[in-house]
């Protein structure tokens, strides 16, 4: 891997957007078919889906910026040259997952996401989790439609519903559904196998996230394709593996600190060992949900 690619990105890379010194010659998108004119596309950020079809292009999330141009290549192939969303979805608010913006909004794109979106690239942010501050994005790069609770979109014979789960991995987070295909976007409500990062400082917690997981859980099905917002793809059975994870380790750690344990001094044991193999490893796990408490 070209050193330049991980220069100043560590833990903070998936939350902030961190990337400026991404060499060129190491970005490239993947494209993956699902179903339903549904694709998979993954950079170096969160997963992107794209929905291709009579109605055009809709894209949800759109990794970092450095990304943009490799992303319109992928879709060039799948939609003719010069394609350009007609609608891009934010899951929440993050770099990883909004990075691409202000190219797409630029080129014309109709940028959608929940409010505290909106509220939050348009204000400086205090990142205190990563010691740093992420700035205003540029007004071009900002949702122009907005909403409180749910939004629906018919689009390439789809009926499409952006969820809203409040004071989950941030406080604006939305998963989306495509009714029709049976495909739905968890964004970072859901990293497959692995410990997510909750956002505590953008309004995250650990309590009402698994709360969302249940609820998500009672509307999907055995044939759901699932598509997490870091990982490979997922069904069911994966998102109730994530959900037992979210309940033991949260109940081990409230009940060490009821017994007068320190967070650093908390083990959770060998069955969760492989779970701290992404940028969340189990100590900073086990300080995520402390805060949260």
């Amino acid at each position: 891997m070209n050193k330049l690619k991980t220069l100043g990105c560590g833990l903070a890379a998936l939350a902030l957007g961190c990337g400026a010194a991404i060499a060129q010659d190491d970005i490239s998108v993947s494209t993956t078919t699902l179903k339903g004119g549904l694709y998979l596309l993954q950079g170096r950020g969160g997963n992107v889906v794209a929905s291709q079809g009579v109605d055009g292009l809709l894209i949800i999330d759109d990794d970092y910026p450095q990304y943009a141009a490799a992303y319109q290549k992928a879709l060039d192939a799948l939609a003719g040259d010069s394609a350009t969303p007609r609608f891009v979805l934010n899951t929440h608010w993050h770099g990883d997952h909004t990075g691409g913006n202000n190219y797409w909004g630029e080129a014309g794109a109709v940028i959608v996401a929940h409010d505290n979106v909106l509220q939050r690239m348009s204000t400086r942010q205090e990142m205190k989790a990563f010691k740093r501050v992420v700035e205003p994005s540029p007004r071009a790069a900002l949702p122009v439609v907005t909403f409180s609770d749910s939004l629906a979109l018919h689009f390439n014979d789809d009926d499409i519903e952006m969820q809203h789960y409040a004071s989950g991995h941030t406080d604006g987070d939305s998963v989306v559904y495509f009714s029709a295909a049976n495909v739905v976007h968890m964004g970072d409500h859901f990293f497959k196998d692995r410990f997510p990062f909750v956002d505590t400082g953008s309004g995250g917690n650990v309590l009402s996230f698994t709360a969302n997981i249940a609820s998500i859980l009672q509307r999907v099905d055995d044939n759901t394709l699932i598509v997490p917002g870091h990982g490979s793809l997922a069904n069911r059975a994966d998102l109730v593996r994530f959900h037992h994870m979210l309940v033991s380790t949260t109940s081990t750690i409230k009940d060490a600190l009821a017994g007068g344990k320190a967070a650093a001094d908390i083990s959770l044991g060998e069955e969760w060992t492989s779970w701290g193999g992404g940028f969340i490893n189990e100590t900073t796990w086990i300080s995520i949900i402390a805060a949260s408490l």
